[in-house]
């Protein structure tokens, strides 16, 4: 049965890796959620340590694609952050790929403003604030909404 039962945690992993990256939480939970009979920390857990002994299941890879996708959907880094924290990242893991590695956040933050409301700068206050606030529901931080209005100011 051991050896049946790892296939089968083994082969449900997979089914999932071949469809999407996913974190190895997220993974765990979803192999023992599916397969209530086998033994999570007997079974699943080791099993799951083989995949990521073999590469074949990563958080770096998977945060990374994750960041990459959202960022180029006009997503800026804190609403990405929260998006990852209930997949149960490592916080130095977020830092790196969405700081260390990731987009130039004022960069994305200009593109998504000019997309959204042209290349004009904002001509009022209210306008202005109308556009700060649409900038940090997508998930931009203060400094980066500031820097990307006066970039739109100079131009």
């Amino acid at each position: 049965m051991s050896d049946d039962a790892r296939a089968l945690a083994r082969r449900a992993a997979l089914d999932l890796l071949a469809r999407r990256e996913h974190s190895l939480a997220e993974l765990f939970d979803k192999v023992v959620e599916r397969h209530p009979e086998l033994s999570p920390d007997d079974i699943v857990r080791p099993v799951l340590e083989q995949l990521v002994e073999a590469n074949l299941q990563s958080d770096t890879r998977f945060a990374e694609g994750f960041v990459r996708y959202r960022s180029t959907r006009g997503d800026g880094p804190l609403k990405i952050a929260a998006s990852l924290r209930p997949r149960r990242i490592d916080s130095a893991l977020l830092r790196r790929v969405l700081y260390d590695e990731g987009p130039d956040w004022v960069s994305l933050c200009r593109a998504v403003l000019q997309r959204r409301f042209g290349p004009a700068a904002p001509a009022t206050r209210t306008e202005r604030a109308r556009i700060e606030r649409f900038l940090m529901q997508r998930g931009f931080a203060s400094e980066q909404i500031r820097h990307a209005l006066r970039l739109a100011e100079e131009e």
